[in-house]
């Protein structure tokens, strides 16, 4: 009996001890959700400079490094939207070029690499995933992904106005493997022919979509993750990805 009292006496004293804890630490909040309003264009040429006048229509928004120990390259993007396709652009600083791969369709993410990924309708877990490495070589596939199980498929008939536009560019150095410069950039038109069948495409002033953005970086041996919308373990958690906003 006054073992059980003893034993009652401590949960009451440690769950007193538990709420003081939360209390001081305060209220929980969620992370803000990350909404994007995205604007129209005419269509254009990519050069992967990001030189040309449409861009000036819209803001930089940055990338967040996944772990503090990484390197803290300023990355950030743009996005516009036209009635055939939708652009993208990167400007990452970087110190040196890890990429060797020199085909399309690799494992691109092994080394340097931008990656987007494309929800646009909630309904279905299926979504598109690009990724493009420093030197132009690009992975264009679909992901359906059910629980957590997915696996990539590529394009059939990825030609004509089903292809991608893209271009690299690097500053302060040689666009090759291993050099050092300063910086690269991205600009890739993904045609919403290459979307289809998926549904809400294209789409219209009011329409949603859910989307991600990433960096992957291999600099001094060391792998540094950037996200737009936080995720956990992989990048393929579709349901906290981002929200953009067609105008």
């Amino acid at each position: 009996m006054k073992a059980r009292i003893f034993l009652g006496l401590v949960l009451v004293v440690a769950a007193g001890c538990v709420s003081w804890v939360f209390a001081q630490q305060g209220p929980r909040e969620k992370p803000a959700a990350k909404v994007l309003a995205v604007r129209q264009t005419a269509d254009f040429t990519v050069s992967g400079r990001g030189d040309a006048s449409a861009w000036e229509k819209t803001a930089w928004e940055p990338l967040h490094l996944r772990i503090s120990d990484g390197h803290h390259y300023e990355t950030r993007v743009k996005i516009l939207y036209s009635q055939t396709g939708l652009y993208v652009l990167l400007e990452a600083e970087d110190r040196t070029i890890t990429a060797t791969m020199t085909e399309d369709f690799l494992d691109l993410w092994n080394e340097d690499v931008f990656e987007f990924f494309l929800w646009p309708d909630e309904r279905y877990p299926v979504y598109f995933e690009y990724e493009i490495s420093p030197l132009g070589y690009e992975l264009p596939i679909l992901i359906p992904n059910f629980g957590g199980r997915f696996l990539g498929w590529r394009p059939w008939h990825y030609e004509g106005k089903r292809k991608t536009q893209k271009a690299t560019t690097v500053t302060g150095g040689l666009k090759q493997s291993g050099a050092r410069v300063t910086g690269w950039k991205v600009e890739v038109f993904v045609p919403y022919d290459l979307l289809r069948p998926l549904q809400n495409v294209p789409p219209r002033p009011g329409t949603v979509w859910r989307a991600n953005f990433y960096r992957v970086d291999h600099d001094d041996g060391k792998k540094t993750d950037w996200d737009w919308a936080r995720v956990g373990s992989s990048f393929h958690e579709f349901e906290k990805f981002g929200t953009l906003i067609f105008q």
